[in-house]
């Protein structure tokens, strides 16, 4: 488990302070556990959950510590208590193989019934999953339009005002007390929007790579990175590189 999933589940009593910014007209609150809440329209929105990664691997014969899909479900669960959505998007790749929603535990299952129960709950597609849930409340789709937003798992090359994707896993580098500091970050200039991986073992992609090329106006972009209790604004100039 990382270091700031570790904070993450610690301060999850806390009340971290969130940051509001707005999307293509649309309110939105960046929220320090990596989620993002709609409040005109009482969604929240996570992405790249990656669950049973550990399970995944271990089918493939490589061990990692089978704890990720409950950490991930119990950091999600608290979201979900914080905002009391109507809706929850998850973004794609919400599971990390083709086969981890139907082999899913029984116990993780339940989890996630007890979450959707009295809400809408809309599972996009992603590279890792693109077959949709299985045995799971809610419903898959490869795209949503909705609140005057548009939903996908992978950012598209062609400027796309409105958009909300994930896959990319953006992070970023700020210099604080003399030492580099890398977080995982939401990244928006105003028009669109790339989430942080929400999933606990997720590695993430530094802002600056060149997967980012072209996605958004660089003199607009700030990166909001994630926090033990608030979020950190910075604009992508004063990104260490």
């Amino acid at each position: 488990m990382t270091g700031l999933t570790a904070r993450r589940l610690a301060a999850e009593d806390m009340a971290p302070a969130p940051v509001d910014i707005e999307l293509h007209g649309v309110a939105a609150v960046c929220d320090p556990f990596g989620a993002l809440y709609l409040p005109e329209t009482r969604a929240l929105v996570v992405s790249d959950l990656h669950l049973e990664k550990g399970a995944a691997f271990a089918r493939r014969g490589q061990l990692l510590p089978p704890y990720d899909t409950l950490a991930t479900l119990r950091l999600l669960e608290v979201v979900i208590g914080r905002y009391d959505p109507a809706v929850v998007i998850s973004l794609g790749d919400n599971f990390h193989d083709r086969v981890g929603s139907a082999l899913l535990p029984e116990m993780f299952r339940e989890m996630i019934s007890s979450m959707a129960r009295g809400r809408e709950w809309i599972w996009i597609n992603g590279n890792h999953d693109p077959d949709g849930t299985v045995r799971l409340p809610g419903v898959s789709a490869d795209i949503l339009s909705f609140g005057g937003l548009t939903f996908r798992h992978e950012p598209t090359a062609a400027f796309s005002p409105g958009e909300v994707a994930g896959h990319l896993h953006p992070c970023a580098t700020v210099r604080r007390r003399e030492k580099s500091v890398r977080r995982p970050c939401f990244a928006s200039d105003g028009a669109r929007l790339v989430m942080p991986s929400f999933g606990v073992t997720t590695g993430g992609l530094d802002l600056r790579h060149k997967a980012f090329a072209g996605l958004f106006d660089r003199g607009a972009l700030i990166a909001h990175l994630l926090g033990r209790e608030r979020i950190y604004s910075v604009r992508f100039s004063g990104l260490l590189g």
